[in-house]
């Protein structure tokens, strides 16, 4: 059995001060949101193993906010940067999950940007919790979190349809606690 988790990056400013998208910070909000997906996910355990996350600061940072919520109760994961997440399309992220198969974590952590994510997580769903399918079928908002499992024990035969949506939070699905 293999976990996957796909976060969006949290909530951002509107405009990075340099003028480059890839710059953009998380705001007040994105900073909350973080860290309370960052403290679910070490309540839902289990963690990841490797975490890959795109090199958009956005993204760095939402990764480092989540997990400062989370390592007084996890252990450290091996953490990757990669700069191909940025503005990657579902066969691009695909590819690396793949790649995870030479690390070989049983849960594995992206970090990284719509459409792409959305359209991943949408398109590795087969099965699944039917409210938590329902959620993601209408959006993936800023610090949205798709876990998948696959009965595989290996990455390299994820695939598209195979994945089976275990649960599907948001931070206003938190805030209205219709996920604990």
């Amino acid at each position: 059995m293999r976990r996957l988790m796909l976060l969006r990056h949290a909530k951002t400013e509107t405009d990075a001060p340099t003028g480059h998208d890839q710059d953009r910070r998380l705001d007040e909000r994105g900073h909350q949101d973080a860290a309370a997906i960052g403290d679910f996910i070490a309540r839902h355990p289990p963690l990841p193993d490797l975490v890959l996350v795109s090199t958009a600061v956005r993204a760095q940072q939402t990764w480092e906010l989540a997990f400062a919520a989370m390592q007084d109760r996890v252990p450290a994961p091996q953490v990757e940067s990669v700069p191909e997440l940025y503005a990657a399309d579902p066969m691009q992220i695909l590819h690396h999950i793949r790649l995870a198969a030479a690390l070989d974590p049983k849960q594995l952590l992206l970090v990284g940007h719509n459409p792409g994510m959305h359209e991943l997580a949408l398109a590795l769903t087969g099965q699944g919790d039917s409210d938590a399918r329902y959620e993601l079928s209408r959006n993936m908002p800023t610090s949205g979190l798709a876990v998948l499992e696959f009965d595989t024990d290996d990455w390299t035969d994820v695939s598209f349809t195979r994945g089976n949506l275990v649960m599907f939070v948001t931070p206003k699905l938190l805030k209205q606690g219709s996920v604990d």
